[in-house]
């Protein structure tokens, strides 16, 4: 942001007052398990228009990536700017009622930095970052149906993150409980059991092939609500498509050339493509800025294989998928659309994390971060003014099954000597290198090892990858302490 002078107290006000009418509305969109080639302007075989429209009026960043190549870490990392390693988390996801949030009391978050910044902050659609729920007396903590929750209590929700709205669920559509929240109350409480995989605790009127209509019309009603306060406002809306179980709703069978998995990708669609009349009904489109992203790789669950064979690559060309430490698990189709701001068609090829979101946040409200605040996080809103500018101190992604992996330009070292999460092979084979080097710019399908013939690039690297551990942060600034004790190298050479 521009450096502006001190000012008499009168003219102060006066820019104050402009700043606010000038500080645009936010809106993050984050599909569920969807990959880079899932778009239909990426070659996707299933029409996504709205997504269309949004690269042909906004941005595309080609080489951006999650975190973590599954969903609880992913999600941690976006709306904190703190890489997810750092957490209690150090592999997997959240499974259970009796997760507790991973976002620590007092953390910031991207909602709380704009709420103190004078923006109205919603969040509709699936948290999964953990409820703090009140159980009952007899309660099991091992449980996973949800029947111990003592539902007409209040618990602990995003509204306890910064966010001043909430309505959604409380993790996937195949985890228990199978309940709307809003704010902090459960809105109706359980009374029959449901199964999207695992049988659960369930409302009479839940059905996983509603939500997306349900969280499109709630996202509508915020828009249109906060459209019309003097206030900016911030709505981020984390779908539950198309992860499993992958069930469009009646209006959608059918209509992709690919089965259901297309059909549940046209339907995602939708929902942007509402979002996006929503912004145009209330004339706000033209200083809305819109970023739509996922949360990792397309899934094995979608049958990658039998969508290949109809023409569709869901992760591209790219090698692995969800839960990966290849890029198949980790880099994402993200797009930007800022009218105001952003040149229309435009690319960039800045290699990005969607931790880098929070930094870039506070860069356009003009939000000085706190020494202890998004540790990670490199603002991004250069670039959207210019994607020529490009600068980006490496990234760090995480797997599955909590193995690093750090990339520097062209490079990118793993930290294991397989995908560290569900392709085969997982390890390292008897006899091959303990880690891995690729060349991404030579070599994006990550088919060649250079680890061998490279040992200065990857000491430079793993030297690196310490320093982000021992530091706490990977930006500049005074060292923090991380969460747990973190162990870079878990697979033995």
């Amino acid at each position: 942001m521009k450096f502006i002078p001190l000012l008499t107290i009168a003219s102060a006000v006066g820019l104050v007052s402009l700043r606010a009418a000038d500080k645009p509305n936010i809106i993050f969109i984050f599909a569920d398990d969807m990959g880079v080639g899932d778009v239909s302007h990426t070659t996707g075989k299933a029409a996504t228009p709205a997504l269309d429209r949004l690269a042909k009026e906004g941005m595309r960043f080609t080489d951006a990536h999650t975190t973590a190549s599954v969903c609880t870490p992913s999600r941690y990392g976006l709306i904190t700017g703190r890489y997810n390693w750092r957490t209690r988390l150090q592999k997997s996801v959240f499974f259970t009622p009796h997760d507790k949030p991973l976002i620590k009391k007092g953390e910031s978050t991207v909602a709380s930095l704009l709420k103190e910044n004078g923006y109205n902050t919603g969040v509709v659609g699936k948290w999964h970052m953990g409820i703090g729920w009140q159980f009952k007396p007899e309660s099991n903590p091992k449980s996973e149906d949800g029947w111990d929750v003592d539902y007409s209590k209040p618990a602990v929700t995003p509204t306890a993150n910064g966010f001043d709205y909430f309505y959604g669920i409380q993790a996937s559509l195949d985890m228990a409980p199978y309940v709307y929240i809003e704010n902090d109350k459960a809105v109706a409480i359980p009374t029959v059991t449901k199964a999207f995989f695992r049988k659960g605790a369930a409302t009479q009127d839940f059905e996983a092939n509603q939500c997306l209509k349900v969280f499109a019309g709630k996202s509508v009603d915020f828009i249109n609500q906060k459209a019309k306060e003097d206030k900016p406002f911030f709505l981020y809306l984390p779908l539950t498509s198309p992860h499993t179980p992958i069930v469009p709703s009646k209006a959608w069978l059918g209509k992709s050339s690919i089965g259901k998995y297309g059909d549940f990708l046209m339907e995602t669609d939708w929902v942007v493509g509402q979002v996006l009349e929503a912004l145009d009904e209330n004339k706000i489109s033209e200083n809305t800025l819109v970023i739509f992203s996922t949360d990792n790789g397309c899934s094995p669950a979608a049958k990658i294989g039998e969508l290949v064979k109809m023409g569709h690559k869901p992760n591209g060309d790219l090698r692995g998928h969800k839960a990966d430490i290849y890029e198949g698990g980790h880099r994402v189709p993200t797009i930007a659309r800022w009218p105001k701001v952003v040149k229309a068609g435009s690319k960039t090829q800045r290699i990005t994390s969607l931790v880098d979101f929070y930094a870039t946040c506070a860069d356009i409200v003009g939000a000085e971060q706190k020494v202890t605040e998004g540790v990670d996080s490199v603002s991004f809103y250069p670039t959207l003014e210019d994607p020529a500018k490009v600068d980006r101190a490496p990234i760090v992604m995480h797997s599955i099954g909590g193995m690093f992996a750090i990339r520097q330009g062209l490079w990118k070292l793993c930290f294991c000597g397989g995908s560290g999460g569900w392709s085969t092979p997982r390890k390292a084979k008897k006899g091959d290198p303990k880690w891995q080097l690729f060349d991404l710019e030579a070599d994006p399908a990550e088919t060649t090892n250079l680890y061998t013939e490279n040992p200065e690039k990857v000491e430079q690297l793993h030297a690196l990858m310490k320093q982000y551990i021992q530091q706490g942060r990977s930006t500049p600034g005074a060292a923090q302490k991380n969460d747990a004790e973190i162990v870079l190298i878990k697979e033995k050479g």
